[in-house]
């Protein structure tokens, strides 16, 4: 159920700090925004009146109630039944899934020291309520019972989906263990909780830590005026003198530099800074805290019964077993690894045929691709970011939601928001329902994580005869804008904002009854599915002629630079491909290691080097130290989901493609019928099967990268 699961995974949320977000003084329990009604438009969180110090004491009221709910089962004197048991648990824990969902929200988007000291004091009450609930012998013999009888009860498809659920969460929180057992399973647990907000910490850290000064022409040349400007606006944001220009190690101003500099040494200096980080034998070192987060995951799948920790998350998932992840990152790595051997051919002529006599390194790649790119495609990034205006390109992903499923976004004014940056749109149907509450945050700052990401301040459920809408948020580190320009995004970033929004569809349509089975409650590599195959409308021509317009001019991109961006979509895809499945392997290195001890990071790695044969020019897309997915997120043992669900998306876009009418209303209908209104009511499979038709097909994957 997701508000227990919810409580038992919530240890691996990326923590970090929270300068941005607004403090207080009370702590008066009557005046705790959590612990009254909202009264805001569409129930959406107050930001306005919450403060950091309501946060824990709001918890443990939540947690004192969830407690009162969970003995009111346990004292139900009825025999157990599906509605007075796995119903029940369902419907406890409201309050603190309330709190949580606002609270891990501001930890990664807003974040300060004082968040991160209550994220240290909060996440472990969490880790030890969950523990609490799925360790109680009693409660167990409860849900046992009723899973026992399920054949007799006549329950429906999401009931019995509901019923499976809950028993699992119990056998695989360790309701099985012996006494000794569980102590040893809480005891891992409540470690563990505290080393994965350390280890995101000290990623952010070390991220805001690093700074590239520079001032003159020399130092900046080759970097186009929009990535000056930036550098520009960075400076000025860390209030350096006019004429310095700061680069970071942010990725929306890493990726920029090194892909323009013409200084060698200084594009080595930022990458290395990067692919470093959590590595340097200092207070922020990761190396520790890693080693031993694999080390208690192995022995906690074994208190299981289960051979590795890959071995236990997989067992829910699509994949089911470590080999049949093995074998699809083995199909895609030999046809990946062959072109990016000749995309590093391609670049090293074209260094020797410049006259220079270096071999090509990691902090080269960027820097030559573009230049190839822009030699055998004449496509010039600079030139195509006018034409994508972030508003411009939000509406452009809007329209693609109204052609599909006649959605309708509107933007929300008076509304509380958590940064002067966010906007909020109410969400209406096509025949002007509505639908749900979506917010989006795009920019970056020092009190946000990199990268992007799609949650839930509130989730979509049926409970009391009520249907509950969901408030749904997309958050971005997109290139900000600055006095002289708005905010122009690369292809990357477009393709990220509709990645991000295919997530958010998935939670706004959702029309299921159990909040533990809605929205993205879904096995982890069937999750990216609807967000990836969203992706296939962000460049498809009919699409760009409808959003992407010149910021300056207004005119719509012309077919030429059109015509190159789609000769180019399989440029560079070796890279881009065996960067990713070498950070795929990584995580699955670790986690099915059965009994790791002594485990040196750097030694670690460099198996893994030799055993794939993963070229020197190519860094694992996340080195251990800072793989936040797998050490401070959700995805230990699961990062290959994007590359399983891209086998699904690839072969479903192909299914419109097929139609001739990427708008086809009749797969649309059938897309939002039997994937993204059904949640994780369903074998993620089966739902594929009754869109599609068929199974996948990993040759239209293989296609899609120029793989084969």
């Amino acid at each position: 159920m997701r508000n227990l699961l919810f409580c038992m995974t919530i240890f691996s949320m990326i923590i970090a700090s929270c300068k941005d977000h607004p403090s207080g003084e009370s702590n008066d329990l009557t005046v705790n925004p959590f612990l009254q009604e909202w009264t805001t438009p569409f129930e959406v969180p107050p930001f306005d009146k919450i403060r950091e110090v309501h946060y824990k004491p709001a918890i443990e009221e939540a947690l004192k109630k969830h407690d009162l709910e969970i003995q009111a089962i346990l004292d139900n004197k009825a025999q157990p039944d599906f509605k007075n048991t796995i119903e029940a648990l369902e419907e406890s824990g409201k309050l603190t899934i309330r709190i949580v969902n606002v609270f891990s929200a501001m930890t990664e988007a807003m974040t300060n020291d004082t968040m991160t000291e209550l994220a240290k004091e909060i996440y472990p009450l969490l880790t030890r309520q969950a523990d609490k609930i799925t360790l109680n012998p009693q409660l167990f013999e409860r849900v046992k019972k009723v899973y026992e009888l399920k054949d007799e009860m006549n329950l429906n498809h999401e009931q019995l989906k509901l019923l499976d659920k809950t028993y699992k969460m119990f056998v695989r929180g360790g309701a099985n263990l012996s006494p000794a057992d569980k102590e040893k399973f809480k005891a891992i647990n409540e470690e563990l909780s505290g080393l994965s907000v350390e280890f995101g910490d000290h990623v952010l850290k070390e991220t805001n830590k690093f700074e590239l000064i520079l001032s003159t022409e020399a130092e900046l040349s080759g970097l186009p005026e929009s990535v000056r400007a930036m550098g520009a606006a960075d400076a000025k944001a860390r209030s350096y003198p006019e004429g310095k220009y700061l680069f970071s190690i942010q990725r929306t101003s890493l990726y920029p530099f090194i892909t323009y500099s013409k200084r060698r040494d200084l594009r080595e200096k930022l990458y290395k800074a990067y692919i470093m980080k959590g590595d340097n034998n200092d207070e922020l070192d990761n190396k520790k805290i890693l080693s031993r987060m694999v080390v208690l995951r192995a022995q906690r799948a074994k208190l299981l019964g289960y051979a590795s920790h890959a071995h236990y998350v997989l067992a829910e998932n699509m994949a089911k077993t470590p080999e049949n992840v093995f074998k699809l990152l083995d199909q895609i790595w030999e046809p990946a690894l062959k072109v990016a051997k000749k995309e590093r051919r391609m670049m090293q002529e074209m260094i020797y045929a410049e006259g220079h006599k270096f071999k090509l390194e990691s902090w080269d790649w960027w820097y030559y691709a573009e230049k190839i790119r822009q030699s055998k495609y004449a496509l010039n990034e600079e030139e195509i970011k006018p034409y994508f205006e972030v508003n411009n390109v939000v509406k452009g992903v809007f329209n693609v939601a109204k052609k599909l499923w006649g959605l309708q976004f509107k933007e929300l004014k008076d509304i509380p928001v958590y940064h002067p940056d966010v906007k909020a749109y109410q969400v209406l149907d096509k025949n002007g329902e509505h639908i749900a509450v979506f917010y989006t945050d795009y920019y970056p700052r020092e009190s946000k994580r990199g990268g992007a990401w799609m949650d839930n301040f509130s989730q979509q459920f049926k409970m009391g005869g009520k249907f509950f809408h969901p408030v749904v948020f997309n958050v971005g580190n997109f290139d900000k804008p600055t006095d002289a320009r708005p905010a122009l995004l690369s292809l990357d970033n477009v393709e990220t904002l509709f990645h991000e929004f295919g997530h958010a569809l998935h939670g706004m349509l959702s029309d299921c009854t159990y909040e533990s089975l809605s929205g993205t409650a879904t096995p982890s590599d069937f999750v990216e599915f609807p967000s990836q195959v969203i992706e296939h409308w962000a460049f498809h021509p009919e699409s760009l002629k409808e959003y992407a317009f010149h910021y300056k001019t207004g005119k719509a991109i012309p077919d030429e630079l059109v015509k190159k961006i789609t000769s180019a979509s399989k440029f560079n895809q070796g890279f881009n491909t065996v960067e990713f499945i070498a950070a795929a392997y990584l995580d699955m290195y670790y986690h099915t290691l059965s009994d790791p001890k002594d485990l040196d990071v750097k030694v670690f790695e460099e198996e893994i080097i030799r055993k794939t044969g993963l070229i020197p020019e190519i860094v694992f897309r996340y080195r251990s130290t800072y793989y936040s997915h797998i050490f401070s997120g959700e995805y230990s043992a699961g990062y290959y989901s994007y590359i399983w669900s891209e086998v699904l998306d690839a072969d479903a876009f192909a299914a419109f493609e097929a139609t001739g009418d990427i708008f086809n209303q009749e797969l649309a209908s059938r897309l939002r019928k039997h994937v993204l209104s059904r949640g994780g009511t369903e074998d993620a499979m089966d739902m594929y099967v009754k869109f599609r038709g068929k199974t996948p097909d990993i040759m239209a994957m293989l296609d899609k990268r120029g793989l084969r």
